[in-house]
């Protein structure tokens, strides 16, 4: 059984008294966090604690220069550019007017979307597992001139503490690590506080993707970043379609972007009365395919 550890700080960061000293990953991550997100089960919780691990410490200096303007490899430059884009896409299916909105950017990371949609006139409630991330996130957004339209902090983007109800959710590359039972798992936890849409990420399975993921699991894990878990659209539409807890919503527009080293495919969840006539599945392409 594992054990219980500490919460991630949950203070809004942002104000001056928080961005005084840096955040700094605790010992929250070495185990599984505890919080009221929802009733989860130890493998949820275990994942979330490696998903935070890499992101706080590992990976959270490479994140701050690939969401930034700085100089990068020609792989993470298409990474770079394929985030964008998929970015972009999200923004895509929501209004261009968000003013009166209250968004939840569930997975903030560096906070890029989280800036977009108040820029759009959205109030945002933005949450990441990583505090040295959200750190980043509160200082682009006062450098934006939206800090005062943000809330940003640590903790499972999943509690209801952060934010309540809200208008719509944006999770990008966010559930991409979590296998399709606990992807629906989180989807429920994020409708029955989202009066809709949820626009969201999942990484599509293809043949390319496989194989990269096979080769993968050939070699070490313990510097690697965390494992996607590739599902076809096939599989999540049916899950959806099968939840119980998702029986008011209804899968709606899709579209993949894969530009050389980055593929990840938007989805759309919304409430039946809402629901618009959903568009096709579309594909961006570019650059090195695998």
């Amino acid at each position: 059984m594992s054990k219980t550890l500490p919460h991630v700080a949950t203070t809004p960061v942002g104000s001056d008294a928080s961005r005084a000293i840096p955040p700094n990953p605790g010992s929250s991550f070495e185990g599984t966090l505890t919080g009221g997100s929802h009733a989860a089960s130890d493998k949820y919780l275990e994942r979330r604690a490696w998903i935070g691990e890499y992101f706080d410490r590992t990976a959270a200096e490479g994140w701050k220069k690939l969401t930034s303007d700085e100089k990068v490899s020609r792989v993470r430059a298409t990474v770079r550019a394929g985030r964008d884009t998929m970015r972009h896409t999200l923004l895509s299916f929501l209004p261009t007017d968000l003013n009166g909105w209250h968004v939840l950017d569930a997975g903030c990371g560096t906070g890029m979307l989280a800036v977009d949609l108040a820029q759009r006139g959205a109030r945002v409630t933005a949450v990441d597992l990583s505090p040295t991330l959200v750190g980043y996130g509160a200082d682009r957004a006062k450098a934006a001139g939206v800090a005062d339209r943000i809330s940003f902090h640590a903790g499972d983007m999943l509690d209801p503490a952060f934010g309540g109800d809200v208008d719509a959710v944006v999770a990008m590359d966010s559930v991409i690590h979590y296998d399709l039972p606990h992807m629906i798992e989180a989807l429920t936890a994020l409708a029955v506080r989202c009066r809709g849409p949820i626009v969201y990420t999942v990484a599509p399975w293809t043949p390319v993707l496989g194989t990269l993921l096979a080769i993968g699991r050939l070699f070490p894990s313990r510097d690697r970043s965390p494992k996607i878990v590739p599902t076809t659209e096939r599989s999540l539409r049916r899950a959806i379609a099968a939840a119980p807890a998702l029986a008011g919503w209804r899968s709606g527009r899709t579209q993949r972007v894969e530009r050389g080293f980055y593929r990840s495919q938007a989805y759309e969840l919304i409430p039946s009365a809402t629901m618009p006539a959903a568009g096709g599945a579309t594909s961006i392409s570019s650059g090195v395919q695998g």
